[in-house]
């Protein structure tokens, strides 16, 4: 036997040593007393695992928003959904995608009740930290070439210096052409880097604080270093653009390049129950809002996935969640349905009879830091989805969240709570969608080593979320 066989064995005999008590428990409230792991059937553990190994091949094909959007569009295709157009029929059970500037997509299935009694929808970012090209980025120094970035979102620079880093984006062109760039992902692609100094020599930099020891001005990547007689470097990397990709310089001025994390995604552990990949805040929830999409029939309330851009950066933009995108969107819908009868007093009913999860991770408690939480509403790993209390005003109020504790009870999803000790900074799409006046909650998983290059998350946690998204769409 295997030693995660043994495991898997050891975590079906645990589940039915503690399924009594947590029966008599549960009654009232699946508020998790201990980890989900110890609950799970056979047949649940093969979902688990099923799920994570499509969740790890989904999120490395999808580093940025532009690969979000344009490889959702493959999979959910093969799902039946279709493009969203004026003369599209909304009958229930209809499957539909409506992309936002190749950088925000939405899903929809069609429900049985009429749009003025709401909807349900499930909003993520695709968006993720990372290190984008300034907009002219090539320089000389030391005989290597560089690229200049800056950062998209909050990061610790440090954690950024010494991996490996593929480049991918597009360039617009002058000529209304679009040039896609893919390179390091593949084994037999080359990567990038920015290095660090040696302990040999770097003495004069000790007394950095850890927010300092890389200095966002010194996330410069090499990209060249091969000298030539004749040429300088500079001028070997701008033919190579050239003659690669059929781009200039100036082209890089209309460009969407950044570099990211070329890891894969990896399972975590002897027992290999949790993953570690790039990105996992907030894919982690914008792909268990796809395949809970995905897996819906015909829902009572039409359901949507919107998930969107720029979350990162305080959620700005035309492809953001402050912009009037989605309720451009259910103004459509309301409109494809009505004709003439449409009016701005139908289209407010609508958005004030919907409820929404704001779905995004959060710090998980970590093993090695634990009193960074008051550990009694602390996030915990292996736990399921959390429901987040923030205070302070920012909460769901409380009929909207008894109602979100029932449905999650009702369908048997695990479940906890997370408060922030003190004052913790981070926020979601939430308040953006509030505004709207619609019924928001943010809940979603905890999360190690959020922002960093490759963060971890727990298999079951994971599936958890996609289960408890599957629960809310199909919620009375």
């Amino acid at each position: 036997m295997t030693f995660l066989k043994s495991l898997t064995t050891i975590a079906i005999v645990s589940a039915l040593t503690f399924i009594p008590s947590l029966e008599i428990h549960g009654k009232e409230n699946k508020a998790q007393s201990n980890s989900s792991w110890l609950n799970l059937s056979a047949k649940e553990l093969k979902a688990v695992e099923q799920y994570a190994d499509e969740y790890k091949d989904y999120i490395f094909k999808t580093p940025t928003e532009l690969t979000f959007v344009s490889e959702t569009i493959k999979r959910v295709e093969q799902q039946g959904f279709k493009r969203l157009t004026e003369q599209s029929q909304l009958t229930p059970g209809a499957r539909f995608y409506d992309v936002n500037r190749d950088r925000a997509i939405t899903l929809i299935v069609i429900g049985n009740k009429p749009l003025q009694q709401g909807t349900r929808i499930v909003g993520a970012h695709i968006d993720a930290p990372r290190l984008e090209l300034k907009g002219r980025p090539l320089f000389e120094k030391q005989e290597f070439a560089l690229f200049q970035t800056y950062i998209h979102g909050g990061i610790k620079t440090y954690q950024w210096v010494n991996i490996p880093l593929a480049l991918v984006g597009r360039v617009d062109k002058k000529d209304g052409s679009t040039v896609n760039i893919s390179v390091g992902f593949d084994d037999d692609e080359p990567i990038f880097m920015v290095t660090d100094l040696a302990p040999h020599v770097d003495s004069p930099h000790r007394k950095r604080t850890a927010r300092e020891v890389i200095g966002k001005e010194e996330l410069d990547v090499i990209v060249a270093a091969k000298p030539a007689l004749d040429k300088s470097i500079k001028t070997q990397v701008r033919e190579y653009l050239k003659a690669e990709y059929d781009i200039s310089l100036a082209d890089l001025v209309s460009a969407e390049l950044a570099l990211v994390p070329a890891t894969k995604p990896r399972d975590v552990g002897f027992d290999r129950s949790m993953i570690a990949a790039y990105g996992q805040d907030d894919k982690a929830s914008a792909i268990a809002a796809v395949k809970a999409m995905t897996a819906l029939k015909t829902p009572e309330h039409t359901a949507l996935a919107y998930l969107v851009d720029n979350e990162e950066v305080g959620n700005i933009n035309n492809t953001g969640a402050s912009s009037t995108y989605l309720v451009d969107l259910i103004s459509s819908l309301l409109y494809n349905k009505q004709g003439a009868n449409y009016n701005d007093y139908h289209l407010r009913q609508v958005l004030r009879h919907s409820k929404v999860i704001s779905a995004d991770v959060n710090p998980g408690v970590n093993p090695t830091w634990p009193n960074v939480w008051e550990l009694g509403n602390a996030p915990r790993l292996g736990y399921g989805v959390n429901l987040k209390l923030y205070g302070g005003g920012f909460n769901a109020n409380s009929e909207y969240m008894a109602w979100t504790r029932n449905y999650l009870d009702n369908a048997n999803i695990k479940w906890q709570t997370s408060t922030y000790k003190g004052k913790a900074s981070g926020g979601t799409i939430g308040s953006d969608l509030s505004n709207d006046n619609m019924e928001v909650v943010d809940f979603g998983i905890p999360i190690l080593s959020i922002h960093s290059p490759y963060a971890v998350g727990s298999k079951v946690d994971l599936y958890a979320l996609y289960k408890a998204m599957s629960a809310f769409y199909q919620a009375k």
